[in-house]
C-alpha cells in the first residue's frame, strides 16, 4: 500500500518530477508545492503521512522553520529533508527541527522510497554514508587558517606599528626618528621592541614577516599622519 505524501521544494520542476515518480510507484502524492516558505501551512492543512521537504541551503538560519511548525501542529507527520551534500551542522539542524530523515537531492528514487518507509515507521532515515561523512568531519574538522597578520598586529602598539611600516619601507634609524619626530635613541628602542615582539633577529626579517602575513596591509593609515610627542 502506498504512502500518503507531500513533496515540497524550492524548485518546482524538481518537486513535480519527484511527485510523478512516486505516483508511478504506487504512492498517493497530495501536492507538489513550491516554494518552501509557504510549505508549513499547506502541509498542516493536508496532513500527509510523510512530507518530503527540499532545501538548497540546509545550513542557513531558519531553513527548517517550516518543519518546526509542522511538527508542532501535526506531530504525526514525518518530515524527510531533501538537500545537497550536507555539513554536520545541516544534518543536526534538520533533526533539531524535528525531521525524521535526510536524503541527498541526487539519491536514486529507491533510496528516497526507503527513507519514506523508514520515516513512516518512526525510524531515522539517514543513509549510512551521510552519517559517516558527518562524523568524519566532526572528528577531523577543517582547520581554519590562522590569521597571523592580525595576531601579530595586536601585539604591537600603534607607535610600534608605524615603526614597522617605516622599517619595511627601508628607513634607517635617523630617518625613522625624523619622520616620527622622536629622538634617534627612542627610535632605536622602538625598533628593538618590534623585533623582539615579532620574534625576529633583524630589520630585514621583520619586513619579510610583515609582508608575508599581510600585517602591513592591516596597519592603520593614520599611524603615518600627524605630529606626535617624543616618547
Amino acid at each position: 500500500m502506498g504512502v500518503r505524501l507531500m513533496v515540497v521544494d524550492d524548485h518546482r520542476l524538481l518537486a513535480e518530477a519527484l511527485a510523478s515518480a512516486l505516483k508511478l510507484r504506487g504512492h498517493r502524492v497530495l501536492a507538489a508545492a513550491a516554494p518552501t516558505t509557504g510549505a508549513a501551512e499547506l502541509v498542516v492543512s493536508r496532513a500527509p503521512e510523510v512530507c518530503l521537504f527540499g532545501t538548497a541551503a540546509p545550513a542557513e538560519p531558519g531553513a527548517f522553520d517550516p518543519i518546526v511548525r509542522i511538527r508542532r501542529e501535526r506531530p504525526q507527520i514525518a518530515v524527510v529533508v531533501l538537500g545537497p551534500v550536507p555539513s554536520p551542522l545541516g544534518i543536526a539542524a534538520a533533526f533539531a527541527a524535528g525531521a525524521a530523515g535526510y536524503v541527498r537531492h541526487d539519491e536514486r528514487i529507491e533510496g528516497v522510497e526507503r527513507a519514506i518507509t523508514k520515516a513512516r515507521a518512526g525510524e531515522a532515515a539517514v543513509a549510512p554514508q551521510l552519517l559517516q561523512c558527518a562524523f568524519a568531519e566532526l572528528l577531523n574538522p577543517a582547520v581554519q587558517p590562522d590569521d597571523e597578520g592580525q595576531r601579530l598586529l595586536q601585539m604591537l602598539t600603534p607607535r610600534e606599528v608605524e615603526v614597522l611600516v617605516r622599517v619595511a619601507e627601508g628607513e634607517g634609524t635617523r630617518l625613522i626618528a625624523a619622520g616620527m619626530r622622536i629622538a634617534p635613541s627612542t627610535a632605536r628602542t622602538h625598533v628593538q621592541r618590534v623585533l623582539m615582539k615579532l620574534g625576529v633577529g633583524s630589520r630585514l626579517e621583520a619586513a619579510a614577516l610583515a609582508a608575508r602575513t599581510g600585517l602591513l596591509d592591516r596597519a592603520a593609515v593614520g599611524t603615518r599622519q600627524g605630529p606626535d610627542t617624543v616618547g
